[in-house]
């Protein structure tokens, strides 16, 4: 494990999570993080140089699908559920005077 993890960026990182972590947790959190780094070292010795940047993983065109209406205008079958309605709308309390 080439990465070492000092005790004040455990510290430091517990403190920004908010979380009170124990002794052993601290110790454990330690080794999770140096196997992190080393993992990421690990990664970084691979040759990209011939790898198009993206900004996905997968390839996405235009995921957005046509507004169509498909339910129509039900305003009578909906106003049906309401306790109280006024004018073709829903009457609900007044919140605000």
């Amino acid at each position: 494990m080439a990465n070492v993890i000092m005790d004040e960026t455990i510290e430091y990182v517990g403190i920004l999570a908010k979380l009170e972590l124990s002794r052993e947790e601290k110790e454990e959190a330690k080794k999770d993080m140096g196997r992190m780094l080393d993992y990421i070292d690990k990664l970084n010795e691979l040759d990209t140089s011939n790898v198009e940047p993206m900004s996905h993983v997968f390839s996405m065109n235009n995921v957005f699908r046509q507004d169509v209406v498909t339910n129509g205008d039900d305003r009578e079958d909906m106003l049906k559920n309401a306790p109280e309605q006024k004018e073709g709308a829903f009457k609900v309390p007044r919140t605000v005077e």
